[in-house]
């Protein structure tokens, strides 16, 4: 029971602090509901394991860019370019800066994502605002 309410807790502060950014992706009918909200956090665990280490206000532009980039997709691959993971690393080895797991660890995976963001353009903020003008990061 603890585990469920702390998935219920995560997944209402996501919403609470992306609000609108994310909540058409949670409803279901046209309706938001707690229940609805937990569910989806629980379908998709790299979203909610991000919340560990992306700061809640800079999520939702975290949120946007993997959900364009690879779907929160660990194993996502540009056919053309090579890219790989959930923050389309290239050359995909560059995230074997944060671990040697980085093929299948969701975890390397976000803190490799969340650290090219911040090096790169700031904050992923910026990188939402760059990726907005230029349909990449």
């Amino acid at each position: 029971m603890p585990r469920m309410l702390a998935v219920v807790l995560a997944a209402s502060a996501v919403w609470i602090c992306a609000g609108p950014a994310i909540a058409e992706d949670l409803m279901d009918d046209g309706i938001v509901t707690p229940a609805g909200l937990a569910m989806s956090a629980v379908r998709d665990g790299a979203r909610l394991a991000a919340l560990t280490i992306v700061p809640l206000p800079q999520f939702p532009s975290f949120d946007k860019i993997v959900t364009r980039e690879s779907g929160w997709n660990i194993f996502a691959t540009n056919p053309v370019s090579g890219a790989y993971g959930i923050g389309q690393a290239l050359p995909p080895e560059k995230m074997a800066t944060h671990g040697p797991d980085w093929r299948f660890n969701p975890m390397t995976q976000i803190r490799w994502t969340y650290d090219y963001m911040n090096e790169r353009y700031g904050s992923p903020d910026r990188a939402w605002q760059f990726w907005q003008a230029h349909h990449w990061y």
